[in-house]
């Protein structure tokens, strides 16, 4: 249950739903709302395939060139602390979009910056990382639950952004708040990752 925890609220911390949602906001705007539940639908269900296959690969794609796991968490774990320093000092806000609804001719507007936002390098390194940790090449399921319960809360925050017809009045503060409390989360994760996957790879304790 611990585990399933931490890797909820690293995953978590990386996807980072509030920045999700202005992103989301932006690139609906102005969209009938039908669509954008649509658009929140298949943006989440593009980030969770990439994400499973992240966790379910990862550790073996490492194993296939000879990188220990714990090797993998100590650098892994560095690259969060990074991550999580950018997002700590405003450095990691996420895309701009152009705010752009749609194209010239009504089409769907593109949903790529959500989804390279969610499903970010650091986010999948933040997977590989945690199926590392936690699964010793077996089915990483703490990955697989955390990755899962991260993109309904998310799917459900971009569902709420419906209702408010993409308004983000006053929702910057908050969002610049909550990115960077979720950055020193990650950087504690990052560091936790480290201090792990070193004892175990010096063979202490």
């Amino acid at each position: 249950m611990k585990n399933d925890f931490q890797a909820i609220a690293t995953i978590l911390s990386l996807v980072n739903p509030a920045v999700c949602a202005a992103i989301f906001a932006q690139i609906e705007k102005g969209r009938p709302r039908r669509d954008r539940i649509i658009d929140a639908t298949k943006s989440m269900l593009i980030v969770l395939t990439i994400l499973v296959v992240a966790a379910l690969l990862g550790a073996r794609v490492l194993h296939v060139f000879g990188i220990s796991l714990d090797a993998f968490s100590v650098a892994g774990g560095g690259v969060l602390v990074w991550i999580g320093a950018a997002m700590l000092t405003g450095g990691g806000a996420g895309p701009k979009p152009d705010g752009d609804a749609g194209t010239a001719d009504g089409s769907a507007p593109s949903l790529v910056p959500l989804v390279l936002f969610a499903a970010s390098p650091g986010t999948i390194t933040g997977v590989i990382t945690v199926s590392a940790s936690h699964s010793k090449l077996d089915i990483p399921f703490t990955a697989l639950v955390a990755i899962c319960a991260v993109l309904a809360v998310t799917w459900i925050v971009l569902v709420l952004t419906t209702r408010m017809g993409g308004s983000d009045k006053g929702g910057g503060l908050v969002r610049d708040m909550m990115t960077r409390y979720m950055g020193l989360i990650v950087i504690a994760m990052g560091i936790q990752f480290m201090l792990t996957g070193f004892k175990a790879f010096m063979g202490f304790g």
